[in-house]
């Protein structure tokens, strides 16, 4: 039975959230990616704007790519940079995120 919890997308099924007290302890977290951070207690699950503001600061280019329309093609164009530039030996993060404003009728 899963107790599960907000948390990362990547979290198994069997994940007892990063909350509990077995969290990163259970048998259904071994080969978690999350599972040591979940057990030493140091998984976020809340990030202020202060935090990622300090993160980005830290990050010499950054290149947005975005639309205002789904199915364009912006995760495979974000793919096809982050792996050209990986080939020429740059170090690549990518972060996929999704905003949705409100929509008018």
């Amino acid at each position: 039975v899963s107790t599960q919890s907000t948390g990362p997308d990547n979290m198994p099924a069997s994940c007892p959230g990063p909350a509990s007290e077995e969290a990163g302890k259970m048998d259904g977290c071994a080969g978690c990616p999350n599972k040591q951070a979940c057990s030493t207690g140091k998984f976020k699950t809340d990030t202020s704007p202060s935090d990622v503001a300090i993160a980005l600061s830290k990050v010499k280019h950054k290149i947005l790519v975005l639309s205002g329309k789904g199915g364009v093609g912006k995760s495979t164009v974000t793919a096809q940079i982050a792996r050209n530039l990986a080939a020429r030996d740059y170090s690549v993060g990518v972060v996929d995120v999704d905003v949705c404003g409100p929509s008018l009728a």
